[in-house]
């Protein structure tokens, strides 16, 4: 049995980034940790104080529903605040700082002393560009790296998408035109060429753990934030239609060679 770390920035993204690969490897026996950098929260409140006993903030509740569908064994946070992805970023709430303004080290110590306690054999983080390059999924791909190196762990691999399938579908869509402004340049920077791939992980079996964990997180689901419609929808649809979108997933080893072998060889 061997212990898997995941570490993002946000709760949701262990299950947009991952989700079918953690459920896939707790069902075959390996433990499973999630650890988010931020609480997801983006004012001051961290939870209500409800009688004697302070509730945990509303996002890392959901995280914890999360990690239970996906088989996780445990759920842990940095303790930083959401840093947000406009232009400005918001002043620190009174009581701990925004991930990107606290400093790269502590950060990066915080994780490392988890990933010792755990033991951890294999580091999930995000893409250097993270994604669609939020400040906090770049800062937590560089913390990560850099508690890995502290903790000694030799392994770590990248969340990556590869960038052929998206060209493909924009094109055969037309949305290359869309009001968004969605250019094929722009996917050839958040994408990932295929052949820097090094592990294509099918976790369709997993699906409906991965679309549970996808719903636990309520306040993004049933929001009103711009990916709300988008995430109702997946949540609603077969689960035979979100394992045949959702049910693969892609990632890059770093230091590993392209072409090796896959995590998963069927």
């Amino acid at each position: 049995m061997a212990t898997l770390v995941a570490f993002f920035a946000h709760p949701d993204d262990e299950v947009l980034h991952a989700g079918g690969t953690l459920a896939r490897a707790a069902a075959e026996g390996h433990r499973v940790v999630l650890v988010s950098a931020t609480d997801g929260e983006m004012g001051s409140v961290r939870g209500e104080v409800r009688g004697s006993v302070r509730e945990e903030a509303p996002r890392l509740a959901e995280l914890r529903a999360s990690g239970a569908a996906l088989g996780a064994s445990r759920v842990a946070h940095l303790g930083y605040a959401d840093s947000g992805h406009g232009k400005d970023l918001y002043p620190d709430p009174p009581d701990r700082q925004r991930f990107v303004r606290a400093p790269a080290q502590e950060a990066a110590e915080r994780l490392a002393a988890i990933l010792r306690e755990e033991r951890a054999d294999l580091l999930l983080i995000h893409d250097e560009g993270g994604g669609y390059g939020h400040r906090d999924h770049v800062r937590a791909h560089g913390v990560g790296r850099a508690a890995a190196e502290l903790a000694g762990v030799a392994r770590v691999l990248a969340t990556a998408i590869p960038r052929t399938a998206p060209i493909r579908l924009l094109r055969l869509t037309a949305l290359l035109r869309s009001p968004r402004g969605f250019r094929t340049a722009r996917l050839r920077v958040e994408y990932t060429p295929r052949a820097a791939v090094t592990h294509a992980v099918d976790a369709r079996r997993y699906a409906a753990r991965k679309q549970a964990a996808l719903a636990a997180h309520r306040s993004q689901v049933w929001g009103t934030g711009r990916s709300a419609g988008a995430f109702r929808a997946l949540v609603r649809m077969p689960t035979g239609v979100f394992g045949a979108l959702l049910g693969r997933e892609w990632f890059v080893e770093l230091g590993g060679a392209p072409g090796g072998v896959p995590v998963d060889r069927s």
